[in-house]
């Protein structure tokens, strides 16, 4: 949501700005919209002003025993001339913000120009790529695990789904759990268990209504599935005026998170880098206005520590002006390296929003001292999607010679002494073999 009197004040500042998103100037409709809606206001208060004068008027009159039906007329044209007139500012009211809800947020000055991911700009990288002749795509790995069955996912729910067993389903929830213990223990974030059915203000809130509708599951009481846990993190705030000194606020969830991927036809359609249900662990922080561009720095590199840790390959980039998301000011995308794919794939988008979202939830501080209060600044950022870092994982710990998948040293905590995760054949195989030993 955008503030309407800074748009009166330098409309050429904002069509400058949404050009660069490839959008043709937004004002001129916004604007005529405000001075219908404000010209309504103005008549709407000199009704309401002639209305109480010519009560009084009518008022004395009785008082003096004359004859008021004149004025009672008048007074009676007057009220039906404001009551159309309450309804006109409802309407061109609800129309400006629904306008002004549907245009994306204002690019910070550094966003890169262009017009899609091919301009998107490289920031850093970090680790090594090595090509290799023996990798393998996930899919096909999963496939020779025994443990990855999109067949029988497409039985029970349709295309895009997976079912995942056995040492792969203990490795993504290896992942899940690895995740939450470094971004509270490590990097400072609250914990949050949070539902996962939300209803349509709260979507609103964080701008993936009314736009992204066809994008979104609606449950048939009204209520949506969230498409990520940034949603129900975010409005956490809602309606709320926080304290100066309890900012910033960090929060993290790990939850599935539901997508219709209607935009994404033919699109990654071969395994699972792009499913209508996917895991990630999330990160939003609530800052005061003065700190975001600094909490967006210190958020990317949560989430890089993340793929540090696992020593997969990655680079962070910053998304050009074509690429980026609706209610983002300025996003880095971290992309890890698949070698099934010979390519970078994100795994990772860390946003500030500045108080795009915060207008729409009414999220606000009062700075200490101070009378007003002023609208929170909003940033969030996968840390990371768990589904893509198990293909991450996949792909560059495959070991070919027995086509297993070696356990990262920072996940053998949470695998109960697997340490590689062995296809259900080999399993079966080594579990007789020892079974002849025992002579059983």
């Amino acid at each position: 949501m955008h503030d309407i009197r800074a748009i009166r004040e330098e409309p050429d500042v904002y069509d400058r700005n949404w050009a660069r998103r490839g959008l043709p100037p937004q004002t001129p409709p916004i604007l005529k919209m405000d001075g219908e809606r404000r010209a309504a206001q103005t008549e709407l208060q000199t009704l309401q002003q002639q209305r109480n004068e010519k009560s009084k008027e009518i008022g004395a009159i009785k008082a003096k025993k004359g004859d008021a039906q004149t004025l009672m007329d008048e007074v009676a044209a007057l009220k039906t001339r404001m009551t159309e007139l309450e309804e006109r500012e409802k309407t061109l009211a609800a129309e400006l913000d629904m306008h002004l809800s549907s245009i994306p947020n204002l690019l910070a000055d550094d966003v890169p120009d262009g017009k899609d991911e091919n301009n998107n700009k490289e920031v850093r990288k970090w680790g090594e790529t090595p090509r290799r002749n023996d990798v393998k795509d996930h899919a096909d790995i999963g496939a020779g695990l025994g443990m990855m069955d999109f067949e029988t996912a497409a039985k029970v729910s349709g295309a895009r789904f997976v079912f995942l067993s056995a040492g792969l389903a203990r490795l993504e929830r290896a992942l899940a759990q690895f995740m939450l213990d470094t971004h509270t223990e490590e990097h400072g974030y609250a914990e949050v268990s949070a539902p996962l059915l939300v209803n349509t203000d709260t979507m609103y809130g964080t701008g993936q209504l009314p736009k992204f509708r066809d994008d979104q599951f609606e449950t048939t009481d009204g209520r949506w599935l969230v498409p990520t846990a940034e949603v129900v993190l975010t409005n956490l705030v809602r309606e709320d005026i926080l304290d100066e000194d309890v900012l910033p606020r960090r929060y993290t969830a790990f939850t599935p998170c539901f997508r219709k991927e209607a935009g994404a036809a033919g699109k990654d359609t071969r395994g699972m880098l792009r499913q209508h249900q996917f895991y990630k662990v999330e990160l939003v922080s609530i800052t005061h206005p003065d700190e975001s561009w600094k909490e967006h720095e210190r958020m990317t590199e949560c989430a890089e520590n993340i793929l540090k840790k696992l020593k997969l390959p990655y680079r962070t980039v910053s998304l050009c002006a074509g690429d980026i998301g609706f209610g983002s000011m300025k996003t880095y995308d971290i992309e890890v390296w698949l070698p099934g794919q010979g390519r970078y794939r994100e795994v990772s988008s860390c946003s500030n929003c500045g108080d795009f979202q915060a207008r729409r939830m009414k999220a606000r501080f009062r700075p200490a001292g101070a009378k007003d209060t002023q609208f929170v600044h909003t940033l969030n950022g996968s840390g990371v999607a768990v589904g893509r870092a198990l293909i991450a994982v996949m792909e560059n710990y495959y070991d070919a010679d027995d086509a297993g998948i070696i356990v990262p040293d920072a996940l053998l905590p949470y695998m109960g002494g697997i340490k590689k995760v062995m296809p259900l054949e080999g399993i079966d195989a080594a579990a007789q073999k020892g079974k002849k030993a025992a002579g059983l």
